[in-house]
């Protein structure tokens, strides 16, 4: 047995049965919770925001790591207008 932390329910979950990381749905409250612990069972609630919120943040930087800039590609079309 485990515990939903938004809504305290008891829920059925047997330790052979779940992996570290597994997602569940609490079926008293419908949250989505992440098992963070098999021995015990403890879960914990995803915040689905999250990733939309991470995904955000990657889009400001480029494959090396550097935010975005323009001014890299202006140098190489300065070369080829002269």
């Amino acid at each position: 047995m485990a515990t939903c932390p938004e809504c305290d329910a008891e829920i059925e979950v047997d330790e052979f049965d779940v992996d570290k990381g597994d997602l569940i749905s609490c079926p008293d409250c419908g949250s989505n919770l992440e098992v963070t612990s098999i021995s015990p069972v403890e879960l914990e609630s995803v915040d689905e925001d999250d990733d939309e919120d991470e995904d955000a943040e990657e889009e400001d930087f480029d494959d090396d790591g550097d935010e975005d800039d323009l001014d890299d590609d202006d140098d190489a079309t300065e070369d080829v207008d002269e």
